[in-house]
């Protein structure tokens, strides 16, 4: 005679088969997403090389933190700042809101830095626009003697007035990764993933976002809505680069002004429904960029021009919206 089991016995069966279910499912779709590549949130992606190598250190952040650490660079740069002053803004923030744009803080504090418009940061609408308030951390951090070649920690102190100084020295690893990726420095090392079912872009937004950022000299001819300033068809912008920028600090090269374009494009991808950015002969597709852990690709023009010597696509970044 069989014996049957009994009901609480049975109801602890039928979770576990419930549970091995479940975890079939989700091993199932987790093999999936890794063969296709696709899947999860759009993502932002800084290494330290452009190379593949696992062990090059990484920083991994949203789209939203990406715009912003590019927006703190550009203001930067723009100012003509050397690029330790940008690591410096750049993990000041990391601390402060973890590049976000915070709407709240400790008492009235806003923004990305979490300046106070009560001790006289600006109001809250300035504080909250990334440009002004990067505008202000710089102004501020300039006024500090020597702040170029103080500890990290201490120069940020200095313009932040903490209650805990020494926790910005936590986040000098990753901005320094960033800011050698958004200041040109480190070429083809910045990659972002697209969003599913991106919507068209506007090229017109673009403009404005680069002079919103850079300034009007970034488009000559622009006016202050980044209006005109930029040949192209009708979705894309070629952004002009400069033969020579900045002084030693800024490493004066064309190279180097080309590739924080090329950075702050891909970064702003995202918000601004950026399809593919082209400079140096490569390439950043979003379509590409969501598959494999594909970032910037050679394109064969690249490859034919290395070989005799040229080097090509050094007058333009060119940027493309999703149509």
């Amino acid at each position: 005679m069989s014996e049957t089991a009994s009901p609480p016995r049975r109801g602890r069966l039928l979770r576990i088969a419930a549970a091995l279910v479940v975890l079939l499912a989700l091993a199932a779709y987790v093999v999936v997403q890794y063969v296709s590549g696709g899947g999860g949130p759009p993502r932002c992606l800084v290494r330290a090389t452009d190379g593949s190598g696992g062990d090059s250190p990484t920083y991994e952040m949203t789209p939203e933190q990406a715009e912003n650490a590019a927006t703190i660079s550009a203001v930067g740069t723009t100012r003509g700042l050397p690029e330790r002053a940008v690591t410096i803004a750049l993990a000041t923030a990391l601390q402060e809101s973890a590049l976000r744009n915070l709407d709240h803080g400790d008492r009235d504090s806003l923004g990305l830095f979490q300046q106070r418009p009560s001790t006289g940061w600006g109001t809250e609408a300035q504080i909250q626009d990334p440009v002004y308030s990067a505008g202000q951390f710089y102004a501020h951090l300039v006024k500090v003697p020597g702040y170029s070649r103080l500890p990290l920690t201490e120069a940020a102190q200095r313009v932040q007035r903490s209650g805990f100084p020494q926790a910005y020295a936590k986040h000098e690893p990753d901005a320094t990764l960033l800011a050698a990726a958004l200041t040109g420095r480190s070429a083809a090392t910045l990659t972002c993933t697209a969003p599913s079912g991106a919507e068209p872009g506007d090229p017109a937004k673009v403009r404005a976002a680069l002079v919103r950022d850079f300034g009007a000299e970034v488009l000559p001819g622009a006016d202050a809505a980044g209006r005109a300033g930029a040949s192209g068809t009708a979705s894309e912008v070629s952004v002009p680069v400069p033969a020579t920028t900045g002084g030693p600090e800024n490493g004066g090269s064309s190279s180097l002004r080309g590739w924080e374009l090329a950075h702050w494009a891909v970064a702003q991808s995202t918000a601004l429904r950026i399809d593919e950015v082209r400079y140096a002969g490569r390439v950043w597709s979003a379509k590409n960029a969501s598959t494999a852990n594909r970032g910037w690709q050679r394109t064969g023009a690249s490859e034919r021009n290395a070989r005799s010597g040229a080097d090509p696509g050094l007058a333009e970044v060119r940027i493309r919206t999703a149509q």
